[in-house]
């Protein structure tokens, strides 16, 4: 079998193209398209920033990365992973919290896409690999970032959160955009806050799916990044309050999250007789020990 199908199948690299079609078809669609957006006036600016990102960042790394993932590149294999994990975030989002249009069904076929893309490719990530490949850096400043952004989301969110809880009112960001609550708090601290503390723990054990999931969280968050500091740009250009230290914040985390990664990928040294995956090959002849 060619090294390439063994190290992304064909099943996943369909899903990928799959994929890239169709993110490509939504975020055109919701830019170029007069009034698509059925959201409230307040949400506008946040898609808009998130469909431009994804066009012309998220879609081109995406692809690039997919593309050096099957020929056996375990750093093309890792920003692929990230990249997915970002598309997968931002449907999920569209999927439970923007308004319907005529496309919701395509949100929905993202969304499967991505976490099979993710999940599946997750799976067959070797991990061990992944960190004998990074070899013997530091990885003081990877725990650092992952517990100042599990600590940092956690504040931003609890300090809308926990003043209505109390009064037992709505959260003014979820009141405004006449939400009857909201996606993005619960997969921040649901899914994102979890897993940056969790990935804080494996590095400091020496854990190899730290390693993995370091690779992973850094591409998502770069893009992630991106994507909240062009929301901001829209936020301004419609005319609403952009407090000025939240984007100096994010500014600071995007880049933060860019330096590391480049630091990261570039400390995977290539092994040409592996492949980033676990192959089902090597797991027969394990098993048949």
């Amino acid at each position: 079998m060619p090294q390439s199908e063994e190290a992304v199948p064909r099943s996943y690299r369909l899903a990928s193209i799959a994929t890239l079609i169709l993110t490509v078809t939504v975020t055109v669609v919701g830019l170029f398209v007069p009034e698509f957006y059925r959201d409230a006036p307040s949400l506008l600016p946040q898609v808009y920033g998130q469909d431009i990102i994804t066009l012309v960042v998220a879609v081109p790394a995406f692809a690039i990365a997919l593309y050096y993932a099957s020929r056996g590149s375990l750093r093309g294999y890792t920003v692929w992973l990230g990249v997915a994990g970002y598309l997968l975030y931002t449907y999920a989002s569209y999927a439970f919290m923007t308004a319907f249009n005529e496309l919701y069904l395509v949100y929905i076929v993202l969304l499967w896409l991505t976490l099979v893309i993710f999940v599946g490719g997750m799976a067959r990530l070797d991990a061990s690999a992944l960190k004998q490949a990074v070899g013997e850096q530091s990885v003081r400043p990877y725990i650092a970032f992952h517990v100042l952004l599990g600590v940092l989301i956690t504040f931003l969110c609890g300090a809308e959160i926990l003043p209505a809880t109390l009064a037992g009112t709505t959260p003014p960001s979820i009141a405004e955009a006449g939400l009857p609550t909201s996606v993005i708090y619960s997969l921040n601290l649901g899914i994102l806050v979890p897993a940056f503390f969790l990935t804080a723990y494996w590095l400091r054990e020496g854990e190899p799916w730290g390693y993995a999931f370091t690779a992973v969280l850094l591409v998502k968050v770069a893009t992630l990044g991106g994507a909240v500091l062009s929301m901001a740009v829209f936020m301004i250009r419609g005319g609403e309050p952009v407090p000025f230290p939240q984007i100096i914040i994010f500014g600071f985390l995007t880049l933060t999250s860019i330096f590391l990664m480049s630091r990261f990928l570039r400390s995977i040294q290539p092994e040409p007789r592996e492949t980033p995956v676990q192959m089902a090959t090597s797991t027969e002849s394990q098993g048949g020990r």
